[in-house]
């Protein structure tokens, strides 16, 4: 019994990785959302623990990564208005988070705007995922 539990356990394991691989080589297809998201998780993991010093040093570069996520071509599959909106805004709550920490505003303010353009960042990541998703849906009943 144990044995047949491992296996179905070892087989689920195997399709969800190689879901979880097509839906990657998607989303590598768009080099400047993967640049952004380096920044991002190299400024905002830190902060969870309250170093906000990584984001007050590298807001420029987070800047300028979500104005060249903003400006870059579209991977065709990610090119809908959700997602269209969705970078828009990361755009302009970049801008919005250097304002913030330009002018001195306390940690709590910074930590506050910086958990929110994480959290549009997560959105476009969802939106791109399931868009991955549904191309692997249309693609797999064309067969």
């Amino acid at each position: 019994m144990k044995n047949i539990l491992f296996v179905i356990v070892a087989i689920t394991t195997f399709f969800f990785n190689i879901e979880n691989i097509t839906a990657q080589s998607k989303f590598d297809s768009w080099p400047e959302l993967k640049a952004f998201h380096k920044v991002m998780s190299q400024t905002f993991h830190p902060s969870e623990k309250g170093d906000l010093a990584p984001i007050k040093e590298r807001i420029g570069e987070m800047v300028e990564k979500a104005n060249a996520l903003a400006a870059s071509k579209v991977p065709a599959e990610f090119n809908t208005k959700p997602i269209i909106a969705a970078v828009s805004k990361l755009q302009k709550d970049s801008a919005k988070l250097q304002k913030t920490i330009n002018n001195k505003a306390d940690d709590k303010k910074i930590t506050s705007d910086l958990n929110k353009l994480h959290d549009v960042f997560h959105r476009i990541v969802g939106l791109c995922k399931k868009e991955a998703d549904h191309d692997h849906d249309n693609h797999d009943h064309q067969h």
